[in-house]
């Protein structure tokens, strides 16, 4: 049996002469929660919508827990699980008969469709209101039930689409204890999100997604050890001298330095000392500092380094 659950290569979706993604390769691992960390717009959803065969891609293959998404869907539908980012619940109708209504579209049946809709309910918290029609629920608790509604044939696969998109902080650490428990029990996930602390708490591997294309894969502790000690921006007077930038390159705190539009970016090795020794050369210099703003390493600074956009644009 592979290592790997799902493997794309080159995957590209296009809607005439706009191109959605971009050559997307990557692998995911059997057990692993794997994440799709970027902006809305970045390609997030219809990459999952190519892997769970609700659209043909233009160009590239993937294979889905063994099979082809194009010349075997109906074998990869059976294995994957989908939550997608709108609810796809009947409001009128109760959670119970809900999940019954799903659990059918999935081939349940007789006693195992009862046992297996007593069992999601139970595992996302809404036994106790399972008769109470769906339209009453809060938000957090239809995206709890619409997590259910994938679970309910035992996927090996679960795709999750920014499932705690306007959920309260109480659901939404619920849901998180969901995923943390089905990857406990060995069923490979793949999470989007644009947001960065689910990605930290949550993934094993983040790939960084921006404008269809992957500008970054590893874990999230690589990203951001990879980064180093954070990112310093510094409004600076359009007439530093190039000497200073030089000198500025050359601190021991620092691994790059950039300057453009009146700013310089500065890549430190410890941001905290640093800034010490920038404030030292500029005042040495007489270079005179129009803004100043210092970025802890985390997935959001990680994402501003690599796209120079922040995640919530």
């Amino acid at each position: 049996m592979s290592q790997n659950i799902i493997d794309a290569r080159e995957l590209v979706k296009r809607y005439g002469d706009f191109e959605a993604v971009k050559g997307l390769s990557f692998t995911i691992r059997r057990g692993e929660i794997f994440g799709f960390l970027g902006p809305n717009g970045a390609g997030k959803t219809t990459t999952i919508s190519m892997l769970s065969c609700l659209l043909k891609p233009t160009a590239g293959t993937a294979i889905v827990a063994g099979y082809d998404v194009v010349k075997a869907s109906s074998e990869v539908k059976r294995r994957i699980g989908l939550v997608p980012q709108e609810l796809a619940l009947y409001p009128t109708l109760n959670a119970r008969d809900n999940l019954d209504y799903f659990g059918r579209i999935y081939g349940l049946r007789g006693r195992e469709l009862r046992q297996r809709v007593d069992e999601v309910l139970e595992m996302v918290g809404l036994t106790e209101r399972a008769r109470a029609a769906v339209k009453t629920y809060s938000g957090g608790m239809k995206r709890r039930l619409n997590i259910a509604a994938g679970l309910l044939h035992r996927p090996e696969v679960l795709f999750l689409d920014e499932p705690t998109v306007g959920v309260d902080p109480q659901s939404r650490n619920a849901i998180f204890e969901h995923v943390e428990r089905l990857r406990g029990e060995g069923m490979t996930i793949l999470y989007t999100t644009h947001y960065m602390e689910e990605a930290e708490r949550l993934c094993d591997r983040v790939a960084i997604v921006d404008e269809g294309r992957i500008v970054a894969l590893d874990t999230p502790r690589k990203l951001i050890a990879d980064l180093g000690g954070g990112i310093i921006h510094l409004g600076v007077a359009n007439g530093m001298a190039d000497k200073t930038l030089t000198q500025i390159q050359a601190l021991p705190e620092v691994k790059t330095a950039t300057r453009f539009d009146g700013k310089v970016e500065i890549e430190a090795i410890r941001a905290q000392e640093a800034l010490i020794r920038l404030l030292e050369l500029f005042n040495q210099t007489d270079t005179d500092i129009t803004a100043l703003e210092v970025l802890e390493p985390n997935l959001e600074t990680v994402f501003l380094h690599l796209t120079g956009k922040r995640l919530r644009e």
